[in-house]
């Protein structure tokens, strides 16, 4: 925890004050914070600020804000994922909240196991986003959409994301095309499921503007693709 995620509400007085006991157990076993100290503190949707502990007990830390500073800037990326093994999705999340992504969009496609919509993993998605958030010292979580029907979403909402100036790409190991670096501009990126995407998906996805592209002969997993997708496009940010 690199930041104490708050709501607005528990900042509403000149006090502020942290209750959640999986955030005090953080405060005080691994931090051990004690009167005096400094923490840096963000509210959700808001700024980061630099506050002073004012008490501490073992249900409740109060803190006084000194100073604020703006969160870090978001990637300009819309992630559509073919929806991972529930054991994946943790991960997913959380990576792809600390790495600044835009916006996530979950996605059915045929080599997705239907049993992983049912996975109770995916009411904890919040969850998920908060740990992303307070691991990167951000405070505005990204939109998260899920759409179970791939054909649907492939030529009805797909569309609407790409624009001159914001292409999308689908990370296809078998495409002629190599997927740009350090780009200057936002764009959509399409992750398919550990078997990929079979011909007619790739297809339906360029035929609605996708642009397939490769990361050359080696196939990754999702939760590695993720990051070295994001990490070359945006390498000048």
């Amino acid at each position: 925890m690199n930041i104490v995620l708050l709501d607005a509400q528990q900042t509403a007085s000149e006090m502020w004050s942290v209750r959640s006991p999986r955030q005090l157990q953080h405060l005080q076993q691994h931090l051990e914070i004690k009167v005096g100290d400094q923490l840096k503190v963000g509210v959700r949707a808001e700024q980061r600020y630099l506050t002073e502990v004012i008490t501490v007990s073992s249900d409740e830390v109060q803190l006084k804000p000194i100073s604020s500073q703006a969160p870090p800037a978001k990637l300009p990326v819309t992630l559509i994922v073919a929806m991972p093994r529930p054991k994946v999705l943790r991960r997913l999340i959380m990576d792809s909240v600390t790495l600044g992504v835009e916006k996530i969009i979950l996605l059915h496609s045929y080599r997705v196991d239907k049993s992983y919509w049912q996975s109770p993993l995916l009411k904890q998605i919040d969850d998920y986003v908060t740990l992303g958030l307070e691991q990167a010292g951000d405070t505005h979580a990204p939109q998260i959409e899920i759409y179970q029907r791939f054909k649907p979403f492939v030529e009805d909402i797909f569309p609407q994301l790409i624009s001159d100036s914001r292409p999308a790409y689908v990370a296809h190991p078998y495409a002629s095309t190599t997927m740009p670096a350090s780009i200057q501009h936002g764009c959509s990126v399409v992750i398919g499921p550990e078997g990929g995407f079979i011909p007619y998906e790739i297809d339906l996805l360029t035929a609605n503007g996708a642009q397939a592209v490769s990361l050359g002969l080696r196939i990754l997993r999702t939760e590695t693709a993720i990051p070295f997708v994001l990490g070359r496009l945006f390498a000048s940010v």
